[in-house]
């Protein structure tokens, strides 16, 4: 039987329609830490360290190869620590319930992380390591941490959705806080005014500090669905077995499990392909800094519409096959990519890719709620975030060891790289053809 409460919280969901649904304090908080996540995203991860790197290594054709081998490796490493950890996150969600906290406690070591890549990217040490700068080991290391604990508030955030409304309503929401994430991503972009075209580590405290000031909403005024503490007290390495478990009852699970596989492809390309698009537009396009924010900018936009819309598609076709849309969208622009010659077929090609980046996350965080049941949700989304970070290793070293292997072919190295994320996307897509979705 309904108790009051749950009456009244009944009649409030009820009310909220057309703007009213996207208008609450709690909505508009977990919304507006996609726009700060979003920041440490692009700023950080796809633009300016990147450019940093490429600024401290490349040379020549020949180094530029060997720096986004630099890059990738980095996005690897961070990965592969996630790999550890995530199952972990997926089970403490689910035995306690505290998201909240460790969201906070994430954010904070990033920020700092991030701060001091530009503290040690500006410093000079007058030491090297195997012929490498300290400073820039020390940057690189900051990076993988800042990442790490990036990726990890994440997989908390993401299990928050489904406590924010109705089947009907996460679509919506879904979209509305990609969309807001992206919007994000227009903020930082205007640090590139304080940097211009040279000495990008100057972009590294400022993305910082905008990153903890739009978190701070969230962190400082919403409310958390508290489980109560277990009578039980288990060890956190405990989890590794009720992860071992999960994977054992594979077959009561099996389209969750399926589409897991398929996310494995799908995701390996799109990582790949941010981690890596700032460099690949610079050094086999020929884009200046200026024309890839740009760039950056028009991509993002696509992003902020076509995930707002996806949220509408996804509820009216339903997410399966909003996925499979999506996954169409990403290998045209991946493959106009690692082909053209021409600026504004790559212009194209951005757009698109900016279309599917944010209408992946809009569907497949859908998805993952449609299959599976709630009191292991928080259990798959940890195993649908490893998923997503085993395959953030295999790509990266993938392009890194091909662009290391035929750095002496220059430029057509990375345009190699690039096209073996094609095949990857194919395949996720062929696989998810057999995900079953709940009617």
């Amino acid at each position: 039987m309904d108790t009051q409460p749950e009456r009244e919280q009944a009649v409030k969901r009820a009310q909220r329609t057309g703007i009213k649904l996207f208008l609450t304090l709690p909505i508009l908080s977990w919304a507006l830490y996609d726009f700060a996540n979003t920041i440490f995203s692009s700023n950080i991860v796809t633009i300016f360290f990147p450019f940093y790197l490429q600024e401290a290594v490349g040379e020549n054709a020949s180094m530029n190869q060997v720096a986004s081998t630099f890059i990738s490796y980095s996005n690897a490493a961070a990965s592969f620590l996630l790999v550890i950890f995530t199952p972990l996150f997926g089970v403490l969600i689910d035995r306690t319930g505290r998201k909240k906290k460790y969201i906070g406690l994430f954010t904070m070591i990033c920020v700092l992380c991030t701060i001091l890549m530009g503290v040690f990217a500006g410093a000079s040490f007058q030491k090297d390591i195997y012929g490498l700068p300290l400073s820039l080991i020390l940057v690189v290391v900051m990076f993988v941490t800042a990442k790490f604990f990036y990726h990890s508030s994440l997989v908390f955030y993401d299990t928050i959705l489904a406590d924010l409304g109705t089947k009907e309503e996460i679509p919506l929401l879904s979209g509305f806080g990609i969309a807001i994430g992206y919007i994000g991503t227009l903020a930082g972009l205007t640090v590139y005014l304080l940097v211009g075209n040279q000495d990008f580590h100057r972009a590294f405290i400022p993305s910082a500090l905008l990153f903890l000031l739009f978190s701070l909403p969230y962190l400082l005024f919403t409310k958390e669905k508290r489980k109560p503490e277990p009578k039980e007290k288990k060890s956190f390495f405990s989890g590794y077995r009720e992860i071992v478990q999960t994977f054992k009852d594979i077959r009561l699970y099996k389209p969750v499990f399926l589409f897991m596989i398929a996310y494995f492809f799908l995701n390996d390309a799109l990582a790949t392909a941010i981690a890596m698009m700032a460099v690949y537009s610079k050094t086999v396009i020929g884009f200046t800094t200026g024309q890839f924010v740009l760039l950056y900018l028009v991509s993002t936009v696509s992003s902020i519409i076509g995930s707002f819309l996806l949220g509408f598609v996804t509820k009216k076709i339903g997410a399966k096959h909003a996925v499979s849309l999506v996954a169409a969208i990403m290998i045209t622009a991946l493959t106009i990519g690692a082909c053209t010659t021409s600026t504004v077929l790559f212009w194209i090609a951005g757009s698109l890719f900016g279309i599917s980046l944010g209408g992946t996350w809009v569907a497949s965080r859908t998805l993952i709620i449609e299959l599976t049941p709630e009191h292991k949700r928080g259990e798959f989304f940890g195993l649908f975030a490893l998923s997503g970070k085993i395959s953030s290793i295999f790509g990266p070293v993938l392009y890194g060891s091909i662009t290391l292997l035929f750095r002496d072919l220059g430029n057509m190295a990375s345009r190699m790289a690039f096209g073996s994320l094609v095949l990857l996307a194919a395949i996720g897509l062929i696989i998810h053809q057999n995900v079953k979705a709940k009617a």
